[in-house]
């Protein structure tokens, strides 16, 4: 780990300043939390794991013409990012109804949407990440109305990249928490990790509803397995890359 003195350390991450000023070390940690870090605890090799899924996929991203913050992966647990200023909203796409969208809507679990929902949150863990609606997005003055657009195009087009690559590993991608930042020129990029802490994801191999899981609600529901879960997304992921690698 970056001997510096850390710049944040949030729930899952640590962020390190490095010699250029634009470039952070980020320290992926096995700590785990669920409902808003009401619920604690330690999931074994969750940093390394999170690491190699989330470097994978945004470079796969990258490849796909998408802007984000990763430049390499420099070890199990540590990746080199581009330096951002984070837009404070939590961008939600949901392609299944489940989690809080069933709590608040009555929708029934595993119903599929007519089409991706994306939905803004307030990133602040004191509030409990409100959902905010378009003339509470104005209020706050959180990102511009141009930000704001280009934000719901990014998180379509990355989950339609998203569904196709899962889709080929086997999984449904159910719905997913993104983030993103501002570089040094103002321009947005995806920031932050994707990886079974921010998506909900299924097996399409398993039809018992809690045995699908392969996500952080296996945390968050005490299903068990966690680590197990977590490992098998890692390797379908990197199988999967290598395969579209060496094709």
């Amino acid at each position: 780990m970056n001997a510096k003195e850390k710049l944040y350390e949030g729930k899952a991450k640590i962020i390190y300043p490095t010699d250029d000023e634009q470039v952070y070390l980020t320290y992926y940690k096995d700590s785990a939390t669920a409902f808003n870090a009401q619920k604690k605890g330690t999931i074994t090799d969750k940093g390394k794991v999170n690491c190699a899924i989330a470097s994978a996929l945004l470079a796969y991203l990258e490849k796909k013409g998408i802007s984000t913050h990763f430049i390499e992966k420099t070890s199990e647990r540590e990746m080199l990012v581009k330096a951002v200023k984070i837009i404070p909203l939590e961008v939600v796409v949901r392609n299944i109804a489940a989690g809080s969208l069933c709590r608040e809507t009555g929708l029934p679990e595993g119903e599929i949407l007519p089409n991706p929902l994306v939905e803004f949150y307030l990133k602040d863990d004191a509030l409990q990440d409100p959902l905010l609606t378009p003339d509470r997005l104005a209020l706050l003055n959180l990102a511009t109305d141009e930000q704001i657009k280009q934000l719901q195009t990014l998180a379509k087009t990355i989950n339609q990249h998203l569904i196709e690559f899962f889709n080929s590993c086997q999984i449904t991608l159910v719905d997913f928490k993104l983030e993103f930042g501002t570089d040094i020129q103002g321009a947005i990029l995806l920031a932050d990790e994707i990886s079974p802490d921010t998506c909900r994801l299924w097996d399409n191999q398993e039809q018992d509803q809690e045995k699908r899981v392969m996500d952080k609600d296996r945390f968050r529901k005490d299903l068990g397995e966690v680590e197990s879960a977590y490992q098998k997304v890692q390797t379908r992921v990197l199988t999967q890359i290598e395969k579209l690698e060496n094709s």
